[in-house]
């Protein structure tokens, strides 16, 4: 059992994917070629967004998305602690100053009140994190970015296919950043990322940034990076891109028949009214979770923890004076979550395997 088959998905797509890897090959242009603009011309009109420029990660999406809003020492940009890294790290990079509030304990995201509340006249942007595949709030999110003035970077790196309504993730926020890295719901085959804005201004600076801050060759406007996306994964998205729809079908419907398999014994997955989660990941919560690791480790099934440790915890944060109780909520959940396996062609077999093991451990662990 896999607990997110790309084999399965390469062996699915396997003639569309040599087929678009190979033209690469034949026309040799391996950095900005053709698939590229295809690719972003796609994916605008599948968000339903003005712009799209890919990028080298999901990571320097978020980066060039600060570095664009001119974000920097002295400046604060709230966000959540219970996430990947990437999200806080790269607001110490442009030298701002990372403000944590914590989450919602039921959808594990971004508690929107307290964001509200935590902004100063040194606030300069909200990063909500779309987390495990479900929507931030961004119909409150947006109206407070309004109120006080300040962006809303949305992290989308595990949403990318879900909506808030019937609008496509990426499709909020003043710049909306997501990532390709493999395991997502929509993966290349390495290291890339988008980032989507209505702003014309924007997407310039951030086409510049891309490109060593150089709006055209040899002239450099704007300190920039390396932030190109691979033409060859530009290709191997290209070939994905139109059963993409059907996989989140897919995710969906074996994310219903878990519900209904686990909900009598652990709190499943709450998604809020009219959004459609896409369920990159599929996470259960239960105070039994190292006795359950340990069975699905038994059995041979695979599971992981998204995350063990929130970012307050983490060393290189220290400086910003957070300590363990500050985040409760987010502190909890790192010690109850466990994501199961999840993708578009996990069988019914395996997943009731899945399912039994949870019942019967969390029913021997409660007795």
């Amino acid at each position: 059992m896999e607990f997110i088959d790309l084999k399965k998905q390469y062996s699915n797509y396997k003639s569309e994917i040599d087929e678009a890897i190979h033209k690469v090959l034949d026309h040799g242009k391996y950095i900005m070629g053709p698939e590229i603009t295809e690719l972003e011309e796609a994916l605008s009109t599948f968000v339903g967004r003005k712009h799209c420029l890919t990028v080298s990660s999901g990571t320097d999406s978020l980066l060039m998305a600060l570095m664009a809003l001119e974000i920097g020492p002295g400046d604060e940009v709230i966000t959540t602690p219970f996430t990947w890294i990437s999200t806080a790290e790269v607001i110490k990079l442009v030298g701002a100053t990372p403000v944590f509030v914590d989450i919602d304990p039921e959808t594990y995201l971004i508690d929107v009140e307290q964001a509200e509340a935590a902004i100063t006249n040194k606030t300069k942007a909200i990063i909500p994190v779309d987390l495990y595949g479900h929507l931030a709030d961004y119909v409150l999110l947006e109206k407070i970015a309004k109120k006080y003035g300040v962006a809303i970077i949305q992290d989308a790196a595990q949403s990318f296919g879900a909506s808030q309504d019937s609008n496509k993730s990426c499709s909020q926020g003043t710049i909306s950043s997501t990532s390709f890295f493999p395991a997502k719901p929509f993966g290349c085959y390495g290291d890339g990322g988008a980032v989507f804005t209505d702003d014309d201004e924007l997407a310039r600076k951030m086409r510049a940034i891309r490109t060593h801050g150089g709006e055209k060759r040899h002239h450099h406007t704007l300190v920039g990076i390396n932030g190109r996306f691979d033409t060859m994964q530009a290709a191997v998205l290209l070939a994905k891109l139109p059963h993409f729809k059907a996989e989140v079908k897919l995710r969906q419907k074996i994310a219903d028949r878990y519900t209904r398999g686990l909900d009598v014994c652990c709190k499943t997955p709450v998604v809020l009214q009219g959004n459609e989660h896409v369920f990159g990941l599929y996470t259960i919560r239960t105070d039994c979770r190292d006795i359950l690791q340990e069975a699905f480790k038994e059995k041979g099934i695979p599971c992981a923890i998204y995350y063990p440790k929130c970012l307050h915890e983490q060393p290189v944060f220290e400086d910003l004076g957070y300590r363990y109780g500050d985040f409760p909520h987010a502190e909890q959940a790192a010690l109850e979550l466990l994501s199961l396996p999840m993708h578009p062609w996990l069988n019914e077999e395996d997943q009731d395997q899945v399912i039994d093991c949870v019942l019967n451990c969390l029913a021997t662990a409660s007795v």
